[in-house]
């Protein structure tokens, strides 16, 4: 049972799982199944366990961790939750990222497209063909990571739920680096056209829309400055209902537009989000585990790992604004 396990510092060094993943083999959730505790992963579970409130108007201070040696180990993983969350609160990678995959190494080798236009074929003669590769060069994985420096001083009497709000910032900062990359990859080599005025007119975003015409623009990526100039239009008005039904922004013709806070420049990505783009992590949130659960903790430090790479690369477009 979950109040019979002894929490180590060493389910963080098992190679290949995450300590949450450790702890559930060591106590699986299938044996929790019609019970009052069926909603709670291996980790909740240990919050409970030990009586730590992480939320809600009876919310436990920080202190609380390191009430015992098995609380502390706790710590690292309410940190890497926080800031996991915090992240993908951010994240754009849902609404553009066609696959997402994994690795072990600090490369990849993407896979790549083209395609013959298609017309009828007579008797005896070729097929159009489609062509799958792999990319010509390596796509590096990248590193990005933040430092939170503080000292267990400042934060030991703070609630827990006001260090979550802390650490979900800085996730959330990760993740708008991580969002930037994304963009930056799927702009290479796209073909550009410009406005035909000054400012952004309905009838831009029309031929944009219509500018993949091999492909379904599902998603449009801008910079907050050209997404007001877009949500300012008249035409735009009429998709009030439809983000207040989903909380996104949908033209009337179906295009989701997202905002790109750290994008420069006035452009905006059109993509088909189903082939456009890949993602691959080469690992998933990571926490320096060792000093989190030391009260003489200075920083917190955390990082993911993740490369982008175009699948279909006639499947976005670029338009200056």
């Amino acid at each position: 049972m979950y109040n019979e396990i002894r929490l180590e510092k060493s389910l963080y060094s098992i190679g290949g799982k995450t300590f949450t993943q450790a702890l559930t083999a060591l106590d699986p959730d299938e044996n929790y199944q019609g019970t009052e505790l069926s909603s709670l992963d291996a980790f909740e579970r240990q919050l409970k366990r030990f009586d730590i409130k992480v939320s809600g108007e009876n919310c436990d201070r920080v202190e609380k961790f390191f009430t015992t040696a098995e609380t502390a180990v706790l710590f690292p993983e309410y940190v890497r939750r926080a800031i996991k969350q915090g992240m993908d609160n951010a994240s754009i990678l849902p609404c553009i990222t066609a696959a997402v995959g994994y690795t072990d190494g600090i490369d990849f080798r993407g896979l790549t497209i083209t395609s013959d236009d298609m017309t009828t074929t007579a008797q005896g003669e070729a097929l159009p063909e489609t062509t799958c590769a792999l990319a010509s060069s390596a796509t590096e994985v990248k590193k990005f990571g933040r430092k939170l420096s503080c000292t267990y001083e400042s934060i030991r009497k703070q609630r827990i739920e006001a260090l979550t709000v802390v650490l979900k910032n800085v996730g959330a900062s990760i993740a708008r680096h991580i969002n930037l990359e994304a963009v930056n990859v799927l702009s290479q080599g796209a073909k550009t056209s410009s406005i035909a005025g000054a400012t952004v007119a309905y009838s831009d975003l029309a031929a944009f829309w219509a500018s993949l015409p091999q492909y379904d623009m599902t998603t449009i990526v801008t910079s907050p400055a050209v997404m007001a100039d877009i949500l300012a239009l008249d035409e735009m008005k009429y998709c009030v209902n439809d983000f207040m039904a989903s909380g996104r922004v949908v033209t009337p013709y179906g295009v989701t537009i997202v905002k790109c806070s750290n994008l420069d420049g006035d452009k905006l990505i059109g993509l088909d989000n189903t082939c456009a783009l890949e993602s691959v992590f080469a690992t998933d949130v990571i926490v320096d585990f060792d000093k989190l659960m030391s009260t003489q903790c200075e920083e917190i430090a955390c990082s993911v790992m993740v490369g982008f790479s175009k699948v279909a690369s006639d499947a976005v477009a670029v338009m200056n604004a």
